[in-house]
């Protein structure tokens, strides 16, 4: 199972890296949409106290206006699927599973956002990804914890826009936990299976606030 800390750490990164300021070009390089997109989401947590107490509905709007623009949820989403079941599921299976994801995502926002304290992100390196072609990897580090905690972010240019389509947390990829989930269950039952496990969890996380 994907531990709560991982990805709390995941979703974290994208909105801590405050006092950056921002050329309107930056943003057109890998290194500078990432610390775009950090320095939108830290503002708005900052700003907006439902945000901060995990009000969902908050969350999922923050989400949908300055997050997923920037991130390539068909990729993420069939990487965790894996292809051939992407590539077998219908656009309706496609889109429950989907809708399951992002609901998903957005409770684990919701924990991660509570967590903002005075964490910091530091920028490395972007580098070429030696096993993918046209696709480059964004170094940075997360400072206020215990221990400086890497993670990688993993772009590609989808038309004229860099897209995240992956995290690396700890040397642990985000997309590959959750195929490592979720292909186990489509290969015994299939997709319906798995959207309705999906949606069973979300259902009980949000009984349980």
């Amino acid at each position: 199972m994907l531990k709560r800390q991982f990805l709390s750490l995941s979703l974290v990164a994208l909105g801590l890296a405050h006092g950056v300021a921002l050329a309107q070009t930056a943003a057109q390089t890998p290194d500078g949409l990432v610390k775009q997109v950090s320095t939108e989401v830290l503002d708005s947590i900052k700003a907006d106290k439902a945000i901060q107490g995990g009000d969902t509905q908050r969350i999922l709007a923050l989400v949908d206006a300055k997050i997923l623009p920037h991130v390539d949820f068909d990729a993420m989403t069939e990487f965790a699927a894996g292809k051939a079941a992407w590539s077998q599921a219908t656009p309706d299976q496609r889109a429950r599973l989907q809708d399951e994801f992002k609901v998903m995502l957005v409770r684990q926002y919701a924990a991660a956002f509570a967590q903002v304290r005075d964490q910091t992100i530091e920028f490395g390196r972007v580098v070429k990804s030696p096993d993918n072609p046209g696709e480059v990897i964004v170094r940075t580090k997360i400072v206020g914890q215990r221990d400086p905690v890497p993670i990688n972010y993993y772009l590609r240019r989808t038309g004229d826009a860099w897209k995240i389509h992956d995290l690396d947390v700890l040397g642990i990829r985000l997309g590959l936990s959750y195929q490592q989930q979720w292909m186990p269950i489509i290969k015994a039952k299939g997709m319906d299976a798995l959207i309705a496990e999906l949606a069973q969890r979300n259902k009980s996380a949000g009984a349980r606030g």
